[in-house]
């Protein structure tokens, strides 16, 4: 079970020319900082999107505070995420069990 966290959308900013939204986002978490696949799991279920079309790009904590800053890419299609983002940034955004899919 993923840990309480509250996501409130700071700002979006459409990149038709990507096929994506540019999303900065607040976590207000009362655990430990949440991993990539619990903030994008959780940020998917709040925007009505796929997983795969999802990318966390950018999670900052500031020491000793419960809040988490971060910026994520939010793709039309996960084919569009696959041919744009970087092969790093992809497996960063996969848990085990999507990777050993892949393999």
């Amino acid at each position: 079970m993923y840990p309480i966290m509250e996501i409130t959308i700071l700002s979006e900013t459409s990149n038709p020319l990507l096929h994506r939204v540019d999303v900065s986002f607040l976590i207000d978490h009362t655990d430990s900082t949440p991993n990539r696949i619990e903030v994008r799991d959780n940020l998917a279920a709040r925007l009505n999107k796929n997983t795969d079309e999802v990318i966390i790009r950018k999670l900052r904590t500031q020491f000793g505070t419960r809040k988490t800053i971060g910026d994520a890419k939010i793709y039309e299609n996960s084919d569009f995420a696959q041919s744009i983002e970087q092969d790093h940034i992809i497996l960063r955004n996969q848990s085990d069990t999507e990777e050993t899919e892949e393999e």
